[in-house]
């Protein structure tokens, strides 16, 4: 893997991750596959709207259908016929969010799965043989998830559990397969330098900043990313962990963050919340009834040249399949646009401008 800045614009920049599935072009958002698929998009359609990366997860695909299954139908690429490039989260996070049981130990943690409440065990060695047989093109360390909040002490430990299995985990890395060290340490400064500093030593292919957007206020989830992104390596992508709201990720970019994830545009698009340049807006409301525009006149998705107001909302309202598909289409098309347009303005030293625009918008 490859990684370079084309341009800044104070702390924003753009650049690209070169692989050798494709590039991706940074600032980054990787629509959500986590089970080998991003609900209710084909690969192709996923292609068609300019996506380049996509994040799948070790936890659930562990746990059903199993990596082995996946590894012995060719990996995860050809499992789901996507031969462009993929990102597999460690499985800390859902193991943190997800298990009705957590036994942290030095070594990993017990679990029990939110399928069925069998008990398994996630360590480092099993979270790097995952990620192996799944193929991923970048790999992403076991962390131990700080909840919020905490106290110094537990955020301590937690912090130099994350160290040790990062390290651990990069003694097992596969050739080939990229690896992301992640950056614990709850919202306490002198710990986040800490974990930033030992990662570093370490020596990583990129490096991510997690444990946030998990219950903490705004303007401590702003503060810690302002605090982390100067003391990660400028030559390697930075990478903000399962944040998604646009207002996020404009003060990620401004502070000099490249990667994103988030389930915000498909899990909103099902549920009929859509994203527009107009603002947010709730596709069910009584006012779309027999609106005959697009749901956004400033797009140029599939959903936006073909289908009017009115029809989502009767698809949406008669719990058709077609309103996920269509609503999901526009979402991440949106999502997608917006992270062009975000890279252009970069590129064009415009950035503050862009920022200026969309906090009206989004607000």
């Amino acid at each position: 893997m490859r990684f370079e800045i084309v341009k800044k614009d104070n702390n924003a920049r753009a650049g690209f991750i070169e692989t050798n599935r494709g590039i991706v072009h940074t600032p980054a958002f990787m629509p959500v596959g986590t089970i080998g698929t991003v609900k209710a998009m084909s690969p192709d359609e996923l292609k068609d709207i300019g996506a380049e990366i996509i994040l799948g997860n070790t936890y659930h695909l562990y746990l059903r259908p199993g990596h082995k299954i996946i590894e012995t139908l060719g990996g995860l690429h050809k499992f789901m016929n996507w031969d462009r490039p993929v990102l597999t989260d460690s499985g800390g996070f859902q193991v943190y969010s997800l298990s009705a049981l957590r036994k942290i130990e030095d070594n990993g943690v017990y679990f029990r799965s939110h399928l069925d409440g069998s008990l398994h065990f996630l360590g480092p060695v099993e979270a790097m043989e995952i990620q192996s047989s799944l193929g991923s093109d970048i790999a992403m360390v076991l962390d131990d998830c700080t909840p919020y909040p905490s106290t110094y002490e537990y955020a301590k430990d937690s912090m130099l559990r994350t160290i040790k299995w990062a390290e651990h985990c990069n003694n097992l890395k596969k050739e080939g397969q990229a690896l992301f060290g992640i950056i614990q340490g709850s919202l306490y400064e002198d710990l986040r330098t800490k974990c930033t500093e030992e990662l570093v030593n370490i020596g990583f292919d990129g490096y991510a900043a997690g444990g946030l957007s998990v219950g903490e206020p705004k303007e401590d989830m702003y503060r810690i990313i302002q605090f982390i992104a100067p003391l990660m390596p400028e030559n390697k992508p930075r990478y903000l962990m399962g944040i998604g709201d646009l207002s996020d990720v404009l003060v990620a970019v401004e502070a000099g963050f490249d990667m994103f994830d988030c389930v915000m545009p498909t899990r909103n698009a099902r549920n009929g919340t859509l994203f527009t340049t107009q603002g947010r807006i709730s596709i069910k409301r009584e006012e779309f009834k027999a609106d005959p525009g697009p749901l956004d006149p400033e797009c140029e998705c599939y959903t936006c040249r073909n289908y009017s107001r009115g029809y989502l909302r009767h698809l949406f309202l008669s719990r058709e399949i077609l309103s996920m598909r269509l609503n999901t289409i526009h979402n991440l098309y949106f999502y997608l646009n917006f992270f062009r347009n975000m890279r252009k303005s970069i590129l064009e030293k415009k950035f503050t401008e862009f920022v200026s625009k969309w906090k009206v918008i989004l607000t």
